[in-house]
């Protein structure tokens, strides 16, 4: 059975690798991507933060799933030198502003870590990249239930898994239609190449929509008469990739890769010592912009990446289309000086992303079809994860292929439907 993937990201990526350690055909599972460059948007620009339970009643089994298996792939793979993979202390800072603390950081910052229980206060493990300021720090994890990794480079990765096991990738190219048997099982897929204008059918007896914020213009396009809706719009946002002078901290046992990047990603690097988590996520407010900053500082890279400004920046055709906002770049640059001191970091990319997100909260991980209602049969669709699709693409890709081969899923879905 040949099993199409809409969508080379961290989701579709995650799927097409777990089908190919399973007993799918490697040779039979396609990976379409339209974009001519991969992993152009939050799959490769996202924060990369890991955590296990900070998620609602209806993804947190999702959520723990993922967050083991990212620990797994990490230990079984060398993931710390591969892709970055470090335990993260999680922290959360009430900023003082002219003496007075900014209490409720979490409700008007919007800030993500409101998920997150609180277990310590005035952790030795603080940021040494964070200027001195008043203000409470609060630790939300010490690194048992919280990890980062550089996602650009597990896409890298498991890409390259996918390759050598002989799955087959179409990039840059469109899918423009389905065709089904009489019987009303697919059949096949249109496939354009948008650099060669050539056209093909590859035969498609599953298919997977897992196009990030795109999903819902894909499933629109390839089944314009469905009367099934998939609501996944897209939420932007800006970021910046920094230097410190003050990051990583002076360790023997720590040696740092040589800076080497590509488009603000590490190249090399040593091994992790495992008694304290070095890196940090720093979950905080801006008063003074009005938004919720987060920061993550990052081994081995050295780098630390600062985002939260989120706006409503339309959804290009690609996402090698964006049009990034000097204005919101500037804004970031001014939370850094604050946070981080002025002229005490450099900044190595700027970029902005665009995540796909439902108005539930929730990811949408299952087939194409409500309860009781008509759908679309042998499709399947993984997206709407928001601010934790790095966190949830493990144990999405591994659930999806899972549902795909008709097997018992390893985690409850129940509350991810359509």
């Amino acid at each position: 059975m040949a099993t199409v993937i809409i969508g080379a990201g961290i989701i579709g990526t995650s799927t097409a690798y777990y089908l190919s350690q399973s007993d799918t055909l490697a040779s039979s599972i396609h990976l379409i991507e339209s974009s001519p460059q991969l992993f152009a948007s939050a799959s490769g620009y996202a924060a990369g933060f890991l955590a296990r339970d900070w998620f609602s009643p209806a993804s947190a089994s999702l959520g723990r799933l993922s967050f083991d298996l990212h620990k797994r792939l990490a230990k079984e793979q060398n993931g710390y030198e591969k892709w970055g993979y470090s335990r993260s202390t999680a922290t959360s800072l009430a900023v003082t502003i002219g003496g007075e603390e900014e209490e409720d950081w979490v409700g008007e910052g919007r800030s993500r870590a409101r998920a997150a229980k609180r277990i310590a206060e005035n952790d030795d493990t603080w940021p040494v990249w964070l200027a001195p300021r008043h203000g409470r720090p609060d630790i939300i994890d010490n690194g048992d239930g919280t990890a980062q990794i550089d996602p650009y480079e597990l896409c890298q990765f498991l890409l390259s898994e996918c390759k050598s096991q002989g799955v087959n990738i179409h990039q840059p190219a469109k899918a423009t239609s389905v065709t089904r048997d009489s019987d009303g099982s697919l059949s096949s897929i249109h496939i354009k190449s948008t650099d060669t204008s050539a056209e093909y059918d590859i035969p498609c007896t599953r298919l997977v929509l897992a196009a990030g914020a795109w999903t819902s213009q894909v499933f629109q396009a390839l089944f314009p008469s469905s009367k099934l809706r998939v609501p996944v719009s897209s939420l932007a946002g800006h970021s910046l990739l920094l230097r410190s002078p003050h990051w990583p901290p002076p360790n023997p046992d720590i040696i740092p890769s040589s800076g080497n990047t590509t488009n603000g990603h590490a190249n090399g690097s040593k091994e992790l010592p495992s008694s304290q988590p070095p890196c940090h996520a720093l979950f905080t407010s801006d008063p003074i912009a009005s938004y919720a900053p987060e920061l993550f500082s990052r081994l081995p890279s050295g780098h630390i990446y600062i985002a939260g400004f989120n706006g409503p920046y339309p959804l290009p055709d690609l996402p090698t289309e964006r049009v990034i906002d000097p204005e919101a770049i500037e804004t970031l640059k001014g939370t850094a000086e604050r946070l981080l001191g002025k002229g005490e970091f450099e900044v190595e990319r700027e970029a902005l992303c665009f995540r796909p997100v439902t108005g539930r909260g929730v990811p949408i991980v299952g087939p194409a079809r409500k309860e009781g209602a008509d759908g679309e049969e042998g499709v399947w669709i993984a997206a709407g994860h928001g601010p934790w699709g790095i966190s949830m693409s493990l144990g999405t890709g591994m659930v999806v292929a899972e549902m795909v081969e008709g097997r018992k899923v390893s985690a409850d879905l129940k509350g991810l439907g359509l």
